[in-house]
């Protein structure tokens, strides 16, 4: 507005002086007047031009190294508030604009460095991987799981897996959720591990977050307290039969001495035996996983392990079933008969229940899928404990038992959540 006075106030005082010489003109002669007029209105557009020219230069200044500021980050470059009433409030405004942008930037560093600290002090392994498959975060726990403690972020990520545990590797390849077992170093012991992969978009690219906790104390706690659930079990279900055993006894005895009685004897010897029957059947279960012997290793011709299960459950066989490996009969028809068992209890078609025989290296690789009901994270976390159980009659030993089993071979179990429903369970046995 006040460059549109300014260029009024030139017109108007070139007016002026024209009219001065038009006036003075009646003294001179024609060619004088219209020569002063010229110089007259030259010099007033020219001085105009002058004052239009430097305000729009002040002004591309003033915004320049404004915006300059703000794309180099740079929020704390403050503008005198000087000059004419437009120009010192652009500078007020671009000063206000500042200072909260500044203070939004201060309160989101001050956040990131709150999350980072409790992201780096979490004991669960957390990477973020780009568009490009490279690491663009790692805590503390991620960085001594993969390296060793040496830096990660930066890198890609192909080049890590070469260096990490087998099972760790093959969990890695999987899109799902995973529980596994590995051991981190040479030197180290087996430990238990849940893996959680999401995909989200970040500036509008698509980035993979890992998450890898580390279960073997949560484990081993959660086992001490199952253990004594069981002992606990196990009291409340001797009580239970020997108190009517003590009882039946008892009734016997007095039909002993009554001869009128006598006839009850067979129906009370038929009751104790009967509570005896229940009471050997439920702590030979429990026995039966404290007790596993080592395996008796013959070479067994995975072919003939699945047409003996099959006998008793239905399930379709892909792979290569004629695999044959150094394993105990009896144990791994075992780990058949609860596996595919497990399928079907999970609410799957039988259709849908396949086992899966395929060769990899030293191994031979059983996969048993179904597309029931899945487990949560909560349950797969303790799938492995002995004693947990989701069904209401359940004993929580088959799971553990397979594993014992497995591992007593020298292989190893994972669980895994399928993509479109259902569970993954996933054993390794040497071939030798």
């Amino acid at each position: 507005m006040r460059v549109a006075h300014r260029i009024l106030l030139a017109i108007t005082y070139a007016a002026l002086t024209s009219a001065v010489a038009v006036y003075v003109g009646m003294r001179l002669d024609t060619a004088s007047v219209w020569v002063i007029a010229g110089l007259v209105i030259v010099s007033t557009i020219a001085w105009s031009s002058h004052m239009i020219v430097s305000r729009v230069t002040d002004l591309h200044d003033v915004l320049g190294n404004a915006l300059r500021a703000f794309r180099d980050g740079d929020f704390s470059l403050r503008l005198t508030e000087r000059g004419d009433r437009e120009l010192a409030e652009l500078k007020h405004l671009y000063n206000e604009l500042a200072d909260a942008v500044r203070h939004d930037r201060q309160d989101i560093h001050q956040k990131e460095v709150l999350l980072d600290t409790i992201l780096q002090r979490t004991p669960v392994a957390v990477l973020l991987l780009n568009a490009a498959d490279r690491i663009i975060y790692s805590n503390g726990a991620a960085r001594e799981l993969f390296a060793a403690g040496a830096r990660l972020d930066g890198r890609a990520f192909a080049e890590i897996l070469p260096t990490l545990a087998v099972p760790l590797r093959e969990a890695l390849a999987s899109p799902d959720d995973t529980l596994f077992s590995a051991a981190t170093s040479a030197n180290a012991d087996v430990e238990t591990f849940h893996l959680s992969q999401r995909v989200f978009r970040l500036n509008t690219l698509p980035h993979r977050l890992l998450l890898i906790e580390r279960l073997t104390p949560e484990l081993r706690r959660q086992e001490v307290a199952v253990w004594k659930k069981a002992i606990r079990v196990m009291n409340h279900e001797i009580n239970n039969s020997i108190a009517p055993i003590s009882s039946l006894f008892h009734s016997a005895r007095r039909a002993q001495e009554m001869p009128e009685h006598r006839h009850r004897l067979d129906e009370i010897h038929e009751l104790i035996d009967e509570r005896l029957l229940h009471l050997r059947t439920f702590l030979e279960g429990y026995a039966r996983f404290a007790r596993l012997p080592e395996p008796h290793k013959e070479r067994v011709a995975w072919s003939d392990l699945l047409s003996e299960v099959q006998a008793l459950y239905a399930f379709r066989v892909e792979g290569t079933p004629s695999v044959v490996c150094r394993l105990d009969r009896a144990q791994m028809q075992q780990v058949l008969i609860n596996l595919v068992k497990n399928a079907h209890e999970s609410g799957s078609d039988p259709g849908e229940v396949v086992v899966v025989i395929q060769s990899a290296a030293a191994d031979c690789v059983l996969r048993v899928l179904d597309r029931g009901r899945g487990m949560s994270e909560e349950v797969m976390r303790q799938a492995l404990i002995p004693f947990y159980s989701t069904k209401p009659n359940g004993s929580g030993l088959g799971l553990p038992l397979c594993n014992e089993i497995v591992e007593a071979h020298g292989g190893r179990m994972r669980l895994a959540a399928r993509e479109g429903g259902g569970t993954e369970v996933t054993a390794w046995v040497p071939v030798g």
